[in-house]
């Protein structure tokens, strides 16, 4: 079982039934659907979940787990996903994917909010191994292009193939490199200041608790 198993595992055996669990995306998430749905199955887990994507739906209803719409829930139990990043205040890097919007909404909408990694999502800064991404609006990306550009932000559209990359929202993406001398906290600030930006990948004061697999064994931070 490698760490991403492991961690997603641990995670899984927190859930309690009656919970209603917000599902992420990604290789980590899989693992935690996964087990989600084998606890289900072997133990008559009775929860329902809320998927951030369409893929992670999909999984969801293959492993006839119980789905409820966004639109149906005022909240959640918890919400449980991997991230990008994870600088040492918790504050977290996501959204390489395209479904940054729902995401933001389902860790904000959770009572707890579990996030599942291996050592190597550990930085000291967001923004050390990736870009930052910004889902804008379509019409307007060359003047966030400049605000962030105000800010000391480098944002270049993120491609697919021969053409642009379009998230689940129907947004564009700006990834955007920034001064290192500039903390997640302070940048989340910034961000949400600029017209136009429909949602970015910074989360600040959003984890409850980061779950490290790590050489066979689960390291857990809590807030």
């Amino acid at each position: 079982m490698n760490d991403k198993q492991l961690v997603a595992e641990y995670a899984a055996q927190r859930i309690e039934s009656g919970m209603l669990v917000g599902l992420g995306t990604g290789s980590t998430a899989n693992f935690f659907i996964e087990a989600l749905a084998r606890r289900q199955r072997e133990e008559n887990l009775q929860i329902e979940v809320v998927a951030s994507s369409v893929v992670s739906m999909l999984k969801a209803q293959q492993l006839d787990l119980t789905l409820r719409g966004v639109e149906q829930i005022g909240g959640l139990d918890v919400y449980v996903d991997g991230a990008d990043e994870v600088a040492p205040d918790l504050t977290l890097l996501k959204g390489r994917g395209s479904d940054l919007v729902r995401e933001k909404i389902l860790a904000k909408a959770g009572k707890a909010f579990w996030v599942l990694i291996d050592k190597s999502k550990q930085v000291d800064r967001i923004g050390q191994n990736f870009p930052i991404p910004m889902e804008v609006m379509p019409f307007a990306w060359q003047l966030v292009q400049r605000s962030l550009a105000a800010i000391g932000g480098v944002g270049t559209l993120r491609k697919s193939g021969d053409g642009l990359f379009v998230t689940s929202h129907g947004s564009l993406v700006l990834d955007t490199a920034f001064d290192p001398d500039l903390d997640g906290k302070t940048l989340n600030n910034l961000l949400d200041a600029i017209p136009g930006i429909v949602e970015h990948g910074i989360f600040a004061d959003l984890t409850s608790a980061v779950f490290c697999g790590h050489q066979g064994s689960v390291e857990e931070t809590a807030v």
